[in-house]
């Protein structure tokens, strides 16, 4: 089983149990970190005494193995907890709340039984579905049958665990590679790894009527001089110049889309600055000194 794994201290690490009426950890998560020394090791464990506490032997990967201390990674790395229960025969203790836990805690649990292994015990306390998850040998000898189906179900290395891909932004896991991705407003730079916010003022890739502003990723709608942004953000509207405080005209401001003119009211004649008025009959009929 061991062969057809990744090996290593940022791949896959791996423990070793020994249980039958007790329960020994042989080796933790943190011990081994290649193959030859790990399989060197295994070679020397020797039986314990005779009986089949199974629900113990879950209880104390669960208690013992899969934790920090003992080589488990952060729950933040999201890395797959798999147990792989091994037996010949049937559990001498209550299995079926302990597995339940145990998969509830984030452990996906695979059930081999040799011989006489009671395949009941090994279908309550497997993970879904079963199918995958419960295994059948004639004997131990013969066990490496299902290395290949191990490796189609558990073994694949997961090229998107942090820092195992270079990707900038979203890693897409495919087929034993992986691919780079982009969040929303990013496009894929030519080295295919890294991202560049798109020009969400482009040509097509805006609604905005008259001005777009391009913001990282995103943009917002603006309006040329003399319109104002509609309500809806994205549509604009002429500006009345003609609006108070908006122009300088002193009596009567006349519109001219979007911009104006002064004239005044009858009686009064607009003085050469173009924006104030003065009465006619004082131009007319000047009072002599």
């Amino acid at each position: 089983m061991i062969d057809t794994l990744d090996v290593g201290e940022r791949t896959t690490r791996v423990a070793v149990m020994n249980y039958a009426s007790t329960v020994k950890v042989e080796f933790p998560l943190r011990t081994y970190f290649d193959k030859a020394s790990m399989k060197e090791a295994i070679s020397h464990i020797e039986p314990l005494s005779a009986g089949t506490m199974t629900g113990l032997a879950i209880q104390t990967a669960v208690d013992e193995v899969f934790t920090e201390e003992m080589g488990t990674r952060p729950a933040t790395f999201n890395i797959p907890k798999v147990v792989i229960v091994v037996t010949d025969g049937r559990p001498q203790d209550q299995v079926q709340d302990v597995a339940a836990s145990a998969r509830t805690a984030g452990i996906e649990i695979y059930a081999v039984g040799v011989d006489r292994a009671d395949m009941q015990s090994l279908r309550i306390m497997a993970s879904e579905p079963l199918d995958e998850h419960v295994f059948y040998v004639e004997t131990y000898g013969v066990i490496e049958k299902l290395t290949s189906k191990f490796r189609e179900t558990f073994c694949a290395v997961d090229m998107c665990a942090p820092g195992r891909h270079e990707c900038d932004q979203i890693c897409v896991s495919n087929n034993g590679s992986y691919v780079c991705d982009c969040y929303e407003g990013y496009t894929l730079n030519p080295d295919k790894k890294t991202c560049s916010a798109m020009d969400m003022c482009a040509p097509g890739r805006h609604e905005c009527a008259q001005v777009c502003l391009s913001n990282d990723g995103s943009y917002s709608c603006d309006c040329y001089e003399g319109y104002t942004l509609n309500p809806d953000k994205k549509t604009c509207s002429a500006v009345d110049v003609c609006a108070p405080g908006r122009h300088d005209c002193e009596q009567v401001c006349v519109r001219d889309d979007l911009f104006y003119t002064c004239d005044c009211y009858q009686g009064y004649t607009l003085n050469p600055d173009k924006k104030t008025c003065s009465s006619k009959s004082r131009l007319l009929f000047p009072i002599p000194p």
